[in-house]
C-alpha cells in the first residue's frame, strides 16, 4: 500500500495517513444547500474530493464516503433569512419542491463531470430525530441552554475545558467579530453562542416538533449528527471548502466533543476557492459562471463551449489547496493541453514494442504515485503525464522503444491516472460530436488514400491542405496515416 501524506488543517502540516482501521477509510464531505443551482466554486470543491475518493479506491482501500444534502431551511450564523423558504416563496413552490428541483440539478451536474456517487448521501430532514437527540445530550452535559423555545450552544462554558478555535486557530475573543446578532438571538448568553435549535416564527415554512417547541435545527448540527452516525464517533477524514472552516467545522468539533467526549476527525481537509477573472465569484455582482454555461458557452466571460472533461482537466491543473482563477484565456490554454494529452492516448493504441530504451517505466510510474501521495498533487501528476505524452510521440516516430512487458505497463498506468484517478473519461454530447468528427476525418483519410492509389495527387494534396487549414494535421507512416488536432 502506498504511503500518503495529507495536509491536516487541524495541525497545519502534512501527516502520514494512518486509517483508524487498517484498509478502511471513512470520509465525510459537506454537501450543498439545495436552494439554487450549484455553482462552479462548489463543483471545484466536490471535484477535489471525488479525485481523492478515486485515488483511495485505486489503492485498494474500502472507503465509506458520506456527502450530505442540506435540505432543511434553517438559518446560518450569517444569514438573516431562510434561503430555502425564501426561494419557495419566490418560485411559488413548496420548500420540498425547491429541494427536489435543485437536488436533481446537483446530481445531473456532477454526473456531467463524471463524478463517482458517494457511498451514502443523507439529508438533514431525514435526521431530525437524531439532531434532537444530540441536542438533549449536549444539554444534559451542561453545554447548551434553552431560552424561549430556542437552544444555544454555550461556547464560553465549553471553552473552559476544551478549545473552541482548535481548527480555525482563532482566540475566543476574536470570534465575537464574526458573529452576527439575528432576530430572536438577543436571548443568547454570549455573542459567540450558536443555535442548535431555533424557534420557528409564524412565517417559517419548514418546522418540526421538539421538546422545546416547534422549530428547526441549527445549521452546524446536521453534519455532526450524520457524520458520526455513519462513520462512528471518530473517523478518518472530514472535507469541505476553506470557507467552512469557521464557523461550521469549528462548531462541528465542539458539538461532537460535547456529545461524545472525543475529537471526531483525525484529518481535516479544506479545498481552496475558485475565483473568476481575479475576483471572488458572486451571484449578486454578476461575477459568476454556472456549470451549464461552461458547457453551452452562454456566458459573457467565455468565448465558446467546453466539454466537461476539459473543465475537469482545468480544475486538476491546480492543487486542491491553491486558489484557482478561472478566465477565458486559462480555460482555452487548458483545452489545448487536454487535447494534446488526448492525442497521445490515441497514438498509445497504435504503439508497438521493440528493444528497450533509456526510459524507465517503473521510475516514471513511481513519480506519478509520488505526486499523488504528496497530498494529492495533481499538477505534478499532470506534468508527468505530459512527459509520457512526449515519449509516446518518440515511440510513434520509432526514435524510442519499449519491450512488450514495459509497454503494457506503460499503457495501463497512463489510462489508470488519466481515466480512473483524474476522472477524464466523461462521455458528453460534445465528446460524442468529437467522435463523429474522428469518423469524418478517417473517411477523408481513406478518400485521400484512394486518390493517391489512383495517382490523383492534386486531390490528395487538397484533402491534406484543407484539413490542415482546419487545424487537423495528417501524418503518413509505414503503418498508415494518423491525424492530430491542434
Amino acid at each position: 500500500m502506498q504511503t500518503i501524506q495529507i495536509y491536516n488543517s487541524l495541525t497545519n502540516k502534512k501527516e502520514a495517513l494512518i486509517p483508524i482501521k487498517e484498509g478502511y477509510i471513512g470520509m465525510y464531505v459537506c454537501g450543498p444547500t439545495v436552494y439554487s443551482n450549484v455553482h462552479m466554486g462548489n463543483v471545484r470543491s466536490f471535484m477535489s474530493f471525488d479525485m481523492i475518493y478515486r485515488y483511495f479506491l485505486h489503492l485498494g482501500y474500502k472507503v465509506r464516503y458520506v456527502r450530505n444534502i442540506t435540505d432543511a431551511g434553517h438559518l446560518t450564523d450569517d444569514d438573516a433569512e431562510d434561503k430555502i423558504s425564501t426561494k419557495a416563496r419566490l418560485e411559488k413552490l413548496e420548500p420540498m419542491e425547491i429541494v427536489q428541483k435543485y437536488t436533481i440539478d446537483f446530481h445531473q451536474i456532477l454526473q456531467e463531470f463524471n463524478f463517482l456517487p458517494p457511498s451514502i448521501e443523507p439529508t438533514a430532514t431525514g435526521h431530525i430525530m437524531e439532531q434532537i437527540k444530540a441536542i438533549e445530550t449536549i444539554i444534559d452535559h451542561g453545554l447548551a441552554y434553552e431560552i424561549n423555545g430556542s437552544v444555544y450552544f454555550d461556547v464560553l462554558k465549553y471553552n473552559e475545558t476544551e478549545n473552541y478555535g482548535i481548527l480555525s486557530k482563532r482566540k475566543i475573543e476574536d470570534t465575537i467579530e464574526n458573529t452576527r446578532i439575528l432576530e430572536g438571538q438577543s436571548d443568547k448568553k454570549n455573542a459567540q453562542d450558536f443555535a442548535l435549535w431555533k424557534k420557528a416564527e409564524p412565517e417559517h415554512i419548514q418546522r418540526w416538533d421538539s421538546p422545546w417547541g416547534t422549530g428547526f435545527p441549527g445549521w452546524h448540527l446536521e453534519c455532526t449528527v450524520m457524520s458520526t452516525k455513519y462513520l462512528g464517533k471518530e473517523f478518518d477524514i472530514h472535507g469541505g471548502g476553506m470557507d467552512l472552516k469557521f464557523p461550521h467545522h469549528e462548531c462541528e468539533i465542539a458539538q461532537a466533543q460535547a456529545c461524545n467526549h472525543i475529537n471526531p476527525v483525525k484529518y481535516w481537509m479544506h479545498g481552496n476557492m475558485l475565483t473568476l477573472n481575479g475576483k471572488k465569484m458572486s451571484k449578486s455582482t454578476g461575477n459568476n459562471i454556472l456549470p451549464r454555461e461552461l458547457l453551452s458557452g452562454e456566458n459573457d466571460n467565455i468565448t465558446k463551449a467546453y466539454t466537461p472533461s476539459v473543465v475537469r482537466f482545468f480544475m486538476m491543473q491546480a492543487h486542491y489547496r491553491s486558489v484557482l482563477d478561472f478566465s477565458n484565456d486559462a480555460i482555452l490554454a487548458a483545452e489545448k493541453g487536454y487535447n494534446r494529452l488526448m492525442e497521445s492516448l490515441k497514438l498509445l493504441k497504435q504503439l508497438k514494442s521493440g528493444p528497450n530504451s533509456t526510459f524507465k517505466v517503473s521510475d516514471w510510474k513511481q513519480k506519478c504515485y509520488d505526486a499523488m501521495n504528496d497530498d494529492f498533487n495533481t499538477p505534478i501528476l499532470i506534468a508527468h503525464l505530459f512527459e509520457a505524452a512526449k515519449f509516446i510521440n518518440l515511440i510513434q516516430d520509432e526514435k524510442e522503444f519499449l519491450n512488450s512487458e514495459d509497454l503494457t505497463d506503460f499503457k495501463a498506468t497512463i489510462h489508470l491516472f488519466i481515466n480512473d484517478v483524474l476522472g477524464l473519461d466523461n462521455k458528453s454530447k460534445i465528446d460524442h460530436n468529437s467522435n463523429k468528427l474522428d469518423g469524418v476525418v478517417e473517411m477523408l483519410i481513406q478518400l485521400r488514400k484512394e486518390a493517391r492509389d489512383d495517382g490523383n495527387w492534386a486531390l490528395s494534396d487538397q484533402i491534406r491542405n484543407d484539413l490542415s487549414e482546419l487545424g487537423i494535421h495528417l501524418k503518413d507512416g509505414k503503418d498508415g496515416t494518423s491525424f492530430s488536432i491542434k
